[in-house]
């Protein structure tokens, strides 16, 4: 087969050549955007997606976004990083992406002065989060609105004022965050609190979040409201006729097609996952001689396909771990459970419960493990158990051994 024809699309967030299993998330939000421009009283609940890494959470909030672009929404996107530099950079970005939004949104709904008013105020937001007072500059009694230096307020203001704006064109205004659980804890609040004042308010405000299956419980424990306020939706892996679909389709689009038996191997050893089918399906085009690929065609391209994800998927998770961090991955690899008890992890390390609390609690903050109920752990990654087993060097007992960067 042709390399350059190859229609699989392996990485992160990338959008599949088909699109398939997410019908019901993307019908759900497509109803938001109707009862906005029918102005419905009640302006429905946001989506909240969650599941594992590789189950295209990032591809279908992207689908979510392109779709309220069509329409003319106003629009920003964020990722949220983990690192403390990263954390204080998405409020920078927040800023400037809700400046490029307003301007974007006025000249296709002639806005006219009202964006000059937004995006003054949007200026004054972004140095009022920076932590530098603006209300202290102002002539007496001016209150200039989203600059009182309190996030709370100030997020809220903000978005009050755009989504009078927004509203008044029959359209939404909507914040679409990836990796979500890691948004510092404060703006998280903001956010979450200005989403519950637009609800009341019935105000066509909608923050759209994908993050780990620990993201629901974020959000909760941010504020208890948070339970009711979203329609959260957990994306999980493909069944076997959607996941045939993902190989399918695009193949067939450049004239190619999958025996039966082919295709069974490949989801089989995919397990679902859309990025593992990304990537098994990049490899059989690769390899496959002929346009219809066979058997011998997928064992060679299951083969091919682990090793780059042993080369890149898992090596990026496991590199993020210390030494003590992954002696604790090591050993929840080494359990029968896929969701061990934290005490059978201490066990096994021969320890206490308290002395690893500290190494599990810091796992979960770097998104390499979660808790998916109380006393028990789970990788975030599908596969990673396998992975770790398949590097532990059997020489060296307890210590994993170097990844192998096999490709193609």
């Amino acid at each position: 087969m042709q390399h350059e024809l190859n229609p699989y699309t392996p990485g992160s967030g990338l959008a599949p050549p088909a699109l398939v299993g997410r019908d019901a998330e993307i019908v759900a939000f497509d109803q938001l955007r109707i009862r906005v421009r029918k102005q419905v009283p009640t302006v429905g609940r946001p989506l909240i997606l969650s599941g594992f890494r590789g189950v295209g959470k990032t591809a279908l909030l992207n689908q979510l976004r392109n779709l309220a672009d069509q329409h003319d929404w106003l629009t920003i996107a964020l990722e949220a990083q983990t690192t403390g530099e990263g954390r204080a950079s998405v409020r920078t970005q927040l800023g400037r992406e809700l400046t490029a939004a307003i301007r974007r949104f006025s000249v296709k709904n002639r806005v006219g002065d009202a964006a000059q008013r937004l995006l003054a105020m949007v200026g004054d937001f972004s140095i009022s989060v920076a932590g530098i007072e603006v209300a202290r500059n102002q002539p007496a009694g001016e209150i200039r609105r989203a600059a009182s230096g309190s996030l709370d307020i100030d997020v809220q203001e903000l978005v009050d004022d755009i989504s009078d704006e927004v509203a008044a064109k029959q359209r939404g205004f909507a914040i679409f965050v990836d990796e979500m659980q890691d948004l510092d804890d404060d703006l998280l609040a903001a956010l979450i609190t200005a989403q519950h004042r637009s609800q009341q308010r019935t105000a066509p405000f909608y923050l759209v979040g994908a993050g780990l299956p620990s993201l629901p419980s974020t959000l909760t424990a941010s504020r208890s409201y948070a339970e009711r306020l979203f329609n959260y939706r957990r994306i999980g892996p493909l069944d076997h006729q959607t996941a045939a679909q993902a190989l399918v389709e695009p193949a067939r689009r450049m004239g190619a097609d999958y025996s039966s038996e082919a295709l069974d191997l490949l989801i089989e050893a995919s397990h679902g996952y859309p990025y593992f089918l990304q990537e098994y399906g990049a490899s059989i085009w690769d390899l496959a001689a002929v346009s219809t690929f066979t058997v011998s065609d997928a064992k060679a391209a299951i083969e091919v396909g682990q090793a780059q994800l042993d080369a890149g998927f898992y090596p990026g998770r496991w590199d993020r771990a210390t030494g003590t961090e992954r002696r604790y991955m090591i050993a929840m690899a080494g359990l029968p459970d896929p969701e061990p008890m934290t005490r059978a992890i201490a066990d096994h390390l021969e320890t206490t419960l308290s002395s690893v609390s500290g190494i599990r609690d810091e796992l979960i903050k770097k998104g390499l493990i979660y808790s998916p109920e109380r006393g028990r752990v789970a990788f975030t990654v599908p596969g990673m158990s396998e992975y770790i087993r398949r590097q532990t060097d059997p020489e060296n007992p307890g210590h994993a051994g170097r990844p192998r960067h096999a490709g193609p």
